[in-house]
């Protein structure tokens, strides 16, 4: 199994001092981050795409870039790009010069986006929210596949037997595609052949295993060789070298995060209460101890039977010493016991 870290690069209010890092403080902190998971052997490290000013990416090429020239061996994914509002020609080729400054560790985790915000930004109409993933995705892999490309759809011009350049360091470079629980695009990523990543961040994972029986299933059914398919799971989560202290240092940052997007979004805004059954061992949350952490990413697996976990370590703002320890721990102590146990149930 391959682990590694999510983030959407927050800025939102420090839990203990209530201040705002300047965005250069946020960013420089981010290269620290993906520094130190690479050093400590995670295997992949992937920023989200927003367009608010809550999270500072806005065009995650351009930050893993960056990182490319100070890693050496993590792969470095989007998570995602909303390719629904973005040009997948453009997608395409900011993300070879990723491939080619790293060579060979870039990757594409493309989702419709479950925030809306670069829809009117770039001009699109969100009633062609489904319609403009599935041709954009369709164009997408083609551009993989072929230097040269002959393309018509609804939403973008034409293309007429032109070259797209440059070419990724790798043949292809890998393409997954991201889901929230929506059978339509468990359904579509399975029939495509390509990767899926689920993203867990509420309720009980157990009802997840509909959506990932679902994807290998259809995955089979459409001619794909299963052993050539791979599963993600992506979850919220913290770890501290003390179980009660993981916890009461994220709850104020992630409760501020989940809080304010309810309000957006019409939820129930967090309290401890609901927090703590989140962290429960059949929970969503991966909130603890290495130990409580390991245990859980091997409880997922044993639902799933995922090929690789993400977590997502920074839901709001955490002090940039106590994320770099978190990073520390899950690639020097988690990362390694979890390989350990799924080697040998797998052996």
């Amino acid at each position: 199994m391959e682990i590694g870290i999510t983030t959407f690069v927050e800025n939102t209010p420090d839990p203990f001092s209530g201040k705002m890092l300047r965005p250069e403080e946020r960013m420089q902190n981010l290269m620290e981050e993906i520094e130190l998971a690479d050093q400590v052997g995670l295997d992949v490290f992937a920023i989200g795409e927003h367009h608010r000013p809550d999270y500072i990416v806005s065009s995650p090429a351009v930050v893993l870039a960056a990182a490319a020239v100070k890693t050496k061996n993590i792969k470095l994914s989007s998570g995602v790009t909303v390719l629904s509002s973005d040009d997948p020609v453009r997608v395409f080729q900011d993300f070879a010069h990723v491939d080619l400054l790293s060579k060979g560790r870039a990757e594409i985790m493309a989702g419709r986006g479950s925030f809306i915000e670069s829809f009117p930004l770039f001009g699109n109409d969100l009633k062609d929210y489904d319609t403009l993933f599935s041709e954009k995705l369709e164009l997408l892999i083609a551009l993989n596949k072929s230097e040269k490309i002959t393309w018509e759809g609804k939403h973008r011009p034409a293309i007429d037997n032109r070259g797209v350049y440059p070419r990724p360091f790798q043949q292809e470079l890998p393409i997954w595609v991201a889901v929230g629980g929506t059978p339509q695009s468990v359904v579509r990523a399975a029939t495509l052949g390509l990767p899926m990543a689920l993203a867990i961040i509420g309720g009980e994972p157990e009802r997840f295993v509909p959506f990932t029986n679902l994807y290998k299933e259809t995955y089979k059914k459409a001619g794909h060789d299963p052993a050539k398919m791979q599963l993600a799971i992506n979850s919220h989560g913290f770890i501290a070298d003390d179980a009660q202290k993981a916890a009461d240092d994220y709850y104020g940052p992630y409760a501020y995060v989940m809080s304010k997007l309810g309000r957006e979004r019409g939820w129930s805004p967090m309290n401890r209460e609901h927090y703590e059954a989140m962290r429960a061992p059949t929970g969503s949350l991966l909130v603890g101890s290495p130990q409580q952490v390991i245990d859980k990413i091997l409880y997922e697996y044993e639902l799933f039977g995922n090929t690789r976990f993400l977590l997502h370590i920074s839901v709001g703002t955490l002090p940039h010493s106590i994320l770099m320890r978190a990073i520390e721990l899950l690639g020097t102590v988690v990362a390694p016991a979890v390989k350990k146990a799924v080697a040998k149930a797998t052996s």
